[in-house]
């Protein structure tokens, strides 16, 4: 390996190889450039960098060509795929033909170096990928929004493996259509995709759900009928609101993920099920560990990789695309022509909290589509309660605060509370104190503190 690690930067966009090249060189890295995947190919043939980086659409041969052709001929050659085309197919495609990573654009440069930086690490380790004949059911996971760029990331790495995957989001955030993404493009793809929601089964008839019973179990059980264990074998059981979970069938359910193994209610032969587990929850099940109504031991078998699923909410750059896919799916339902939003309602529906999610914004579009009279959608065919009276939900700023945390992580930063949270603080006084033009009364009651806790922060902030 050179004293110099070397990259190779692959994109016909020159903007892109020029502030690349600049960057690289800059963090000490010799760099070469292509503004073709071609003369990648014709080059290799006589000497390999350290790592490549391309883009995905360029002319002739594309990113995705490329990168097989490297797979096959050099597999543990690290490349990182770059492309401002952000759905879950593309990132599937790029981990499945063998990327080391997937880096959507546009991309903050020193994320660049740090990704290269891994790369290098990891340049000696690198293992071929499992090529999958991927089979997408569903093409609606739609997400340019960053956090939703970081799901995809996991579902790409989880291709490759058949381990237990926790699903965490709000409700009608998409946790089943992510598990089925999950599975329709692992090694268990030929399987079976069974689901199973907890919550929505009566607790006494939960057991018999799951794991089947024999004939005369309990009154009703005229014949022997297989669960859902036995039921997904070979592909994976989707264990939807996890949480809701009676604690004794969580002492069964935690036997079958030790080792594999369970009986039929009222049955005395032992059976064996190799069904992947994914399950999801819309609650803190941390919180749940903590207060004895959830198993900790269950939690650590089934938390072995998790996804989080942002809420629409902060996420605000998906809501007209998604919209735009929702009323496509309701007008060809209804054999009509697909309904159009206005700027004012995409602005309406931009600044909505959305508590029930995407789930939500799809039952609005069915809505209006059969509601709405003309084929533009204005303000005046929303329902009532999306008026322009209602309160804007906040603008994203949850996200804006991850967003800086993530980078102090990333930098090695300790104690980022201890610096974060006076800043904070610092914020909501001075907003509030310039809200009621300095009555420190008011302002402590909005921020719902008492007048001394007020004064004693001021103090504190040095900002009395």
């Amino acid at each position: 390996m050179n004293a110099q690690p070397s990259v190779w930067i692959v994109d016909d966009d020159a903007s892109i190889r020029w502030v690349l090249d600049k960057a690289l060189r800059d963090a000490g890295w010799q760099t070469t450039v292509f503004d073709n995947a071609g003369d990648v190919l014709r080059q290799v043939q006589s000497e390999n960098p350290d790592v490549i980086i391309t883009d995905i659409r360029m002319p002739g041969t594309d990113g995705l060509e490329l990168l097989q052709h490297l797979n096959e001929r050099t597999p543990s050659l690290p490349v990182i795929v770059m492309t401002a085309h952000t759905d879950l197919e593309n990132a599937l495609s790029a981990y499945q033909s063998g990327a080391f990573e997937y880096l959507p654009k546009p991309f903050d440069l020193n994320e660049a170096v740090g990704l290269l930086h891994r790369a290098l690490e990891k340049h000696s380790q690198t293992q071929p990928a499992p090529t999958l004949q991927a089979e997408m059911t569903e093409a609606s996971i739609i997400g340019e929004a960053k956090s939703m760029q970081a799901v995809f990331r996991v579902i790409g790495r989880l291709s490759k493996s058949t381990i237990n995957v926790l699903i965490c989001g709000e409700t009608g955030t998409g946790k089943e259509l992510v598990a089925g993404a999950i599975h329709h493009n692992s090694p268990r793809h030929n399987g079976p995709f069974v689901a199973i929601n907890i919550a929505a089964i009566p607790a006494e008839l939960l057991e018999s759900e799951l794991f089947g019973h024999e004939k005369g179990a309990f009154t009703g059980a005229h014949a022997r009928r297989e669960g859902r264990f036995e039921q997904a074998r070979g592909g994976t059981l989707f264990l939807d609101e996890i949480g809701d979970m009676p604690i004794d069938l969580q002492t069964r359910l935690l036997r079958i993920l030790s080792d594999g193994t369970f009986y039929r209610l009222g049955g005395h032969e032992q059976l064996r099920t190799d069904a992947r587990i994914i399950a999801a929850t819309n609650q803190d099940l941390d919180a749940k560990v903590r207060a004895q109504s959830f198993r900790e031991d269950l939690y650590h078998r089934l938390n072995v990789m998790a996804v989080t699923l942002p809420p629409l909410r902060a996420r605000q750059e998906d809501i007209e695309p998604l919209a735009l896919l929702f009323l496509d799916q309701a007008a060809r339902e209804l054999g009509v022509e697909p309904k159009q939003l206005n700027d004012s309602v995409l602005t309406v529906l931009a600044r909505r909290h959305w508590p029930g999610n995407v789930r939500q914004l799809e039952n609005l579009c069915r809505q209006v589509t059969v509601m709405a009279p003309g084929r533009a959608i204005s303000l005046t065919d929303l329902p009532d309660e999306f008026g322009v009276d209602v309160p804007a939900a906040d603008p994203g700023w949850e996200e804006q605060l991850q967003t800086a945390v993530q980078k102090k992580l990333d930098l090695g930063q300790s104690e980022i509370l201890d610096e974060i949270g006076p800043q904070f603080e610092r914020v909501l006084l001075q907003t509030a104190l310039s809200f009621t033009h300095g009555r420190k009364q008011e302002a402590a009651r909005r921020l719902g503190w008492g007048r001394n806790t007020l004064t004693r922060k001021l103090k504190e902030l040095q900002l009395d």
